[in-house]
């Protein structure tokens, strides 16, 4: 689990598609492949980040995975989409998460800055575009309150 439920909302966007499987709690970026400006506009699509340059686009809110849907179902009831399809992004609101950096260089302090890595975990390194700021410290099962601010 990568999220847990305590989270605000407060702008969420649901106009872009997901190429690639997922874990709900990790920052995606804009595609440079595709830029779509309508609301169903299959070329607008999200990635998890590949490296230092990349613009957010903000918070994965769902679980993308790669199911035969001839054989099972997608698992609504925990938020699933399978790959290809529209995901959810938390561009304000507050989320607890472990999808943190395992061991930062610098020390995830309340306050503090927070940014992301090229897997789209959250860290307190700048390197990348600041993504909104820590609101605890890791706590004993490696979760952090993020306040995500992506303009």
């Amino acid at each position: 689990m990568a999220l847990k439920p305590d989270r605000v909302e407060a702008l969420t966007d649901l106009s872009f598609f997901m190429n690639e499987t997922g874990e709900r709690g990790v920052i995606l970026t804009h595609s440079a492949a595709g830029s779509g400006a309508s609301m169903d506009d299959n070329t607008a699509t999200v990635i998890v980040s590949t490296g230092t340059g990349d613009y957010p686009a903000g918070l994965l809110l769902n679980d993308v995975v790669n199911l035969d849907l001839t054989r099972q179902h997608i698992n609504y009831a925990k938020d699933e989409v399978q790959k290809g399809g529209k995901v959810l992004l938390l561009r304000r609101g507050t989320v607890v998460t472990n999808k943190v950096e395992a061991s930062p260089v610098a020390s995830i302090a309340a306050g503090s800055p927070a940014y992301f890595m090229s897997n789209g975990e959250i860290t307190p390194d700048s390197g990348s575009a600041q993504i909104g700021r820590f609101l605890s410290v890791k706590d004993a099962d490696g979760y952090v309150k993020v306040e995500i601010d992506i303009v």
